[in-house]
């Protein structure tokens, strides 16, 4: 079982409390626009010790967005897929929602279908089930400052195997 915390649109604003709402997170996934390494340093610091004396650290997945440049985009990719637990697992900034994918994922989509598919771009949270190709797909809003969303919001959830679950909206005020 893993517990995954999802963010997007941080637009180079740091907010302590993705940590603190993220404690127990085994991953982290950031779906772009971050527009800054210091927010991906900040999410990789470790957080504790092991048993054996080495520090902990979550995994931080992420995809650069339209607004990321130089060092983002060198370190990560446009489109990340993955197999988290037994999930198929696709993510890119600008995606699109179910029956209006963005041209750029469309044919992956149909293809082949992951489980869970992750976008931001839009800064507004989405949590929608694709009936048609069975895929999960989250949009987890924006939690930065920039843009035109009224609620910064978070997304955190587990999968165990092929389940997902205890998914849960969070919202900073």
């Amino acid at each position: 079982m893993k517990c995954i915390g999802i963010i997007s649109d941080t637009h180079s604003h740091w907010d302590e409390r993705y940590l603190k709402h993220f404690e127990q997170c085994d991953e982290i996934w950031h779906a772009g626009d971050i527009c800054d390494m210091a927010t991906i340093e900040r999410l990789e610091q470790p957080f504790g010790m092991n048993d054996d004396g080495t520090e902990k650290r979550r995994i931080v997945r992420a995809v650069c967005g339209n607004c990321d440049g130089g060092e983002l985009r060198r370190r990560f990719k446009e489109v990340l897929r993955w197999k988290c637990e037994g999930v198929e697992v696709l993510m890119k900034h600008i995606g699109g929602y179910p029956g209006r994918y963005d041209r750029s994922v469309i044919g992956q989509m149909y293809a082949n279908p992951p489980k869970l598919f992750i976008s931001g771009h839009s800064h507004i949270l989405k949590v929608l089930y694709d009936k048609t190709l069975g895929v999960l797909h989250i949009n987890p809003g924006a939690a930065g400052l920039q843009g035109w969303h009224k609620e910064r919001t978070l997304i955190r959830l587990k999968i165990d195997g092929e389940r997902m679950y205890d998914l849960e909206v969070i919202t900073l005020a």
